[in-house]
């Protein structure tokens, strides 16, 4: 039986009571989960393939892969896409969790040490989750290239997050170039987690690249086309349709690592139901609805931002995404590594005081510490009464 960690937010059950108990109500700001309505075109498309009475296929339809095609070009800057060369997959957490397994790494025998998946510093746990399932040893590091060649040839899968969860972070098309150069030269794969890129706030051009835009993965030496090769990019539909429930997701990229994930989906059974794939077909062929939800999530950071910063709080980063990433304000120059565990679970203590839930910084990482997370997925109502709370 595989033996993994408790799952974190267990642990926020005395904090929830403690924010339950506020006279006005609890203010969930903690896991970002979207609140509002699936939009109309969504769920009409879902309605007309309910009547699905036979199996779906692993590799989904073509048509869905053409809007995903379509939607790379037209969003993400990556033309000419191949639908062949993409995923559909039950939610991108699903991917993340089992793409090292899926790979087939883990332990070598006779090698004397397991694969090495890398992560960054402050990242989504499941990353390294992935890593312990799959046997494998996970690395949390900012900076790939400055690992040594020792360690660099155990390393068989860097994921990259941008814009960042839990921190908001965009990476540059300069550093994504590197670290693609790098994973070639060792024969690693670079897998992208995408899924706030239509969430840019600070960012200059709204400019997120992917890691299949040209400028990051160069052109094929043969074809003249962007080379995707060792390549993965995921996204989840979740966040900007409001369809974490439908579990729609997919990746794109490298033929031959496509090529193999749809092979071994299909023997574990790892398939998206007909009437989602219909779903996130709607969803990705619609840009209205998404821009309609991006000005709400601006609006309600536009409230929160303000807020948080007259209760005392420093956001650093939060350059784009879902979250707000905070720490205690404090003299200038104070490091990060400064902070503990303690100042975390102080700043989630003070906020359900508020009523209002937040996550701590720690489940992301030992260098979250002093950190909590602030989701933006509340009721306009309720983001007003935690600003309102904040700056009382």
């Amino acid at each position: 039986m595989l033996t993994l960690p408790e799952y974190p937010w267990d642990a926020m059950a005395p904090y929830l009571e403690k924010a339950q108990r506020h006279p006005e109500g609890v203010v969930n700001l903690s896991i970002g989960t979207p609140v509002d309505p699936t939009p109309e075109v969504i769920q009409a498309a879902l309605t007309a393939a309910a009547d699905a009475p036979g199996y779906p296929t692993t590799h989904g339809t073509r048509t869905l892969r053409e809007s995903i095609s379509a939607w790379f070009a037209r969003r993400r800057g990556v033309t000419g896409l191949d639908p062949e060369h993409i995923l559909p997959t039950v939610g991108s957490k699903e991917l993340v969790a089992w793409l090292p397994t899926l790979l087939g790494l883990g332990a070598r025998a006779g090698a004397g040490a397991a694969d090495v998946v890398l992560r960054p510093l402050v990242a989504y746990p499941t990353y390294d989750i992935g890593a312990q399932i799959a046997g494998a040893t996970p690395l949390a590091t900012d900076d790939p290239l400055g690992l040594d060649e020792e360690t660099l040839q155990r390393v068989k899968l860097i994921w990259i997050n941008s814009p960042s969860n839990p921190t908001g972070a965009v990476a540059g098309v300069e550093w994504m170039r590197q670290v693609v150069a790098l994973a070639r030269r060792i024969g690693a794969v670079v897998a992208s987690d995408e899924c706030y890129a239509e969430l840019p706030w600070e960012v200059a051009g709204d400019d997120v690249p992917s890691v299949l835009d040209p400028r990051v993965c160069g052109v094929h030496p043969e074809t003249g086309e962007p080379d995707h090769r060792g390549l993965l990019a995921v996204y989840s539909a979740s966040k900007q349709s409001n369809i974490a429930g439908y579990r729609a997701a997919f990746a794109a990229g490298c033929p031959e690592l496509i090529h193999g994930l749809i092979n071994t989906r299909k023997h574990a059974g790892m398939i998206v139901p007909a009437p989602i794939q219909a779903a996130l077909t709607a969803a990705l062929d619609d840009d209205a609805h998404v821009a309609a939800q991006r000005e709400v999530y601006r609006r309600r950071r536009a409230l929160l931002v303000p807020a948080l910063e007259a209760a005392g709080l420093q956001i650093e980063k939060s350059h784009a995404g879902l979250y707000l990433w905070c720490r205690a304000a404090g003299p200038q120059g104070t490091a990060p590594a400064a902070r503990s565990a303690e100042d975390t679970w102080a700043l989630v203590e003070q906020m359900a005081q508020r009523g209002i839930l937040v996550g701590p910084g720690v489940f992301y990482g030992e260098q979250g510490n002093g950190y909590i997370r602030v989701a933006l997925t509340a009721t306009d109502e309720r983001i007003a009464a935690a600003a309102q709370r904040l700056t009382a």
